[in-house]
């Protein structure tokens, strides 16, 4: 079965979803949209250092994208204004990317894939990888996820039931770097926060509790995963792409039931 190309990008899509609905839940709640698509530029760069360093490219991405939240994190943390720092680091950080990637000539006419996914050509590899990051994060947001939840509805609540928004914030960040990473191959550097935000930004129009809105933002994920390849077969459009395609369309049509 997973010889068939178009089955391991099913369910790299799918496994993907299991990560994204949750964490994009925490980002839409904490409107850390933003911050999504700054760790998200990083990756690009990260790209750059494991084709220096020899590294897998997972790894390279993950160490870079670790690194941008957390400096965004201790940044906004001593009253830096977040908008301001976010842009700089963000458009810094995918222009030394770029320029770096330049550097290596047989990668430049492969840049398109990491810039919008290529997750038809996701292998055996990297379907383990993607499977695994994903129950990873979904085990760490499990275990903080009442702790997280009171952090992000007060700090003064959380400080008053002894917990460390700090800490809730760094848990968040790191979910945040893994997901980046995983997902650098499936939608690719541009795309990822649409990923993080879509599916939530949906579920929230139709849940009633904060664990109704995680759980439909996988469904939806996976809806927009699945459906986006089934676009792509149908229309030769670019995967990635088409993928945030059907998301916003499932968007668009739970904001006008809303609105109904």
């Amino acid at each position: 079965m997973l010889d068939d190309f178009l089955t391991r990008a099913a369910l790299a899509a799918t496994g993907l979803s299991l990560a994204t609905g949750p964490l994009g839940s925490f980002v839409v709640w904490r409107r850390m949209a933003y911050f999504g698509d700054a760790t998200a530029h990083a990756a690009i760069l990260g790209v750059a250092l494991a084709l220096a360093t020899d590294l897998p490219i997972g790894l390279g991405t993950l160490v870079v994208a670790l690194a941008m939240a957390v400096t965004v994190a201790a940044l906004s943390s001593r009253g830096w204004a977040m908008d301001t720092t976010l842009g700089v680091l963000a458009h810094s950080a995918l222009a030394f990317g770029l320029v770096a990637v330049s550097f290596f000539p047989t990668v430049r006419t492969d840049l398109s894939a990491w810039l919008f996914g290529d997750i038809l050509a996701v292998s055996r590899t990297d379907l383990a990888v993607i499977w695994g990051g994903a129950l990873l994060v979904l085990a760490l947001l499990a275990w903080r996820w009442q702790a997280l939840l009171t952090a992000t509805l007060s700090e003064d609540l959380a400080h008053a039931a002894g917990i460390r928004p700090d800490r809730e914030r760094l848990v968040l960040v790191i979910a945040l770097a893994l997901v980046v990473a995983l997902a650098l191959k499936i939608v690719g550097a541009l795309l990822i926060a649409a990923m993080l935000i879509i599916p939530a930004a949906a579920a929230r129009a139709l849940a009633r509790t904060p664990e109704a809105m995680a759980l439909g933002a996988v469904v939806i994920g996976m809806v927009a995963g699945l459906g986006g390849l089934g676009l792509s077969l149908w229309q030769d459009t670019p995967a990635g792409p088409s993928i945030i395609v059907v998301a916003s369309g499932l968007f668009a049509l739970t904001a006008l039931r809303q609105r109904g």
